[in-house]
């Protein structure tokens, strides 16, 4: 077990577990595509992007459904900060029940939504509504399936581009991996399209990250999996909070709720979410590359050491970091580099990808379908969608 590819496809088959494996363990490559796929795209987003980019006032809504609502989660900051416009993360399951508050009438506004399948009503209706809605919008598609509805409703005119991510993007599985660190890496490049030349090595360094993840810790978050616990806490700061977020329904999704499972921020868990930890509980801190914000990071982490410090702590951060005890350090980088947080972002949900594959198997579930009796699923049921009135 040196690497996280170690099994044969009839046997990841016979456990149903190799969709679920295949797409963690392709994504290094999938990003280094994702990267050539945006930059083959580069021209039409810009004659799309530019002019919007330039109007007054203009609101950027970024949303989803579930896992593709939190890549807005953490892309808000990048688009803020790279086209200082008024950015918003926004659910499709919380604007459809009250869209008046997140879509204003004489607002121009561009609409990003992104989605694995494009068949969530909830992402359908959101599309919708803002058309509705909004005298002035538009629509930048990010979605993996050519085929969804998503596209059939809000593709296809003048007011709107439809960016389809590589095939492989396309998750089979129920748990999403691949599709969501590829659109997560596509927003990065999408708000930063007029520099994506000088991207390209950012993109091969996230790439070797992932790759050091997948081949020289798989043997030990194999182990991690097979301990007892039964609560799991995922802490992150400022664009790690989403990918805490993404970590705490990734584990939880994959062992059909098993482990239970939160998020927070590092500050935020003292206001009282602390106390969820007892000694059943697997607790993963994703580490800043900021030395200001490491500041808090390590006060968090050596306060909980203090006391209830939970059965196991891993820390995923890019350098190791003095002056923290923790029982295991994924450490990306193999010498100085300094990426970009957003560049860090995709990567660092790898390790809770593999803990809960592992943790799927190792409680007998199926992890390319482990809610068996339909309770979750790969694209949500039972949904109705009512008729809004102005």
């Amino acid at each position: 077990m040196s690497s996280f590819q170690r099994l044969d496809d009839d046997r990841l088959k016979a456990l149903g577990a190799y969709y679920t494996f295949t797409e963690i363990a392709g994504q290094p490559q999938l990003w280094l595509n994702t990267w050539s796929h945006i930059n083959k795209h580069r021209k039409e987003l810009s004659l799309f992007l530019q002019p919007l980019f330039e109007t007054k006032d203009l609101k950027i809504i970024l949303t989803g459904a579930g896992t593709s609502a939190f890549i807005g989660d953490v892309l808000e900051g990048v688009f803020r900060k790279s086209r200082g416009l008024n950015v918003l993360s926004a659910a499709t399951t919380d604007i459809v029940t009250h869209p008046e508050e997140y879509l204003l009438p004489k607002a121009p506004t561009l609409l990003i939504s992104f989605a694995r399948s494009g068949d969530s009503p909830e992402s359908i209706s959101t599309v919708e509504l803002a058309n509705q809605i909004c005298d002035n919008i538009y629509h930048l598609i990010i979605t993996c399936n050519p085929d969804g509805i998503l596209i059939q409703k809000g593709g296809n005119k003048k007011n709107s581009f439809v960016l389809i991510m590589p095939p492989e993007s396309n998750d089979q599985s129920l748990a999403m991996t691949g599709s969501f660190t590829s659109m997560l890496l596509a927003g990065i490049l999408v708000a930063r399209y007029d520099e994506i030349n000088n991207l390209r090595e950012a993109v091969e360094i996230m790439a070797e990250y992932g790759n050091n993840i997948l081949n020289n810790y798989s043997d030990i978050l194999y182990e991690t999996a097979k301990l007892d616990f039964n609560r799991a806490v995922f802490l992150g700061s400022g664009v790690f909070q989403g990918i805490a977020r993404e970590s705490h329904l990734k584990l939880q999704e994959l062992t059909n709720g098993s482990v239970i499972c939160k998020f927070d921020s590092f500050l935020g868990f003292r206001h009282g979410p602390k106390a969820v930890i007892n000694n059943k509980t697997l607790l993963m801190y994703f580490i800043s590359n900021n030395l200001y914000v490491q500041q808090y990071e390590k006060d968090l982490i050596n306060g909980i050491n203090a006391g209830q410090k939970g059965m196991f702590s891993i820390g995923v951060m890019e350098h190791d970091i003095k002056g923290i005890d923790l029982d295991m350090r994924i450490i990306l980088s193999k010498d100085k580099t300094m990426l970009d947080q957003y560049f860090l972002a995709p990567v660092s949900v790898l390790p809770a990808q593999v803990i809960g594959y592992y943790k799927s198997l190792n409680l007998n579930f199926k992890p390319d379908l482990p809610s068996e009796s339909g309770t979750i699923t790969r694209v949500v049921q039972g949904v109705n969608v009512y008729p809004f009135k102005k």
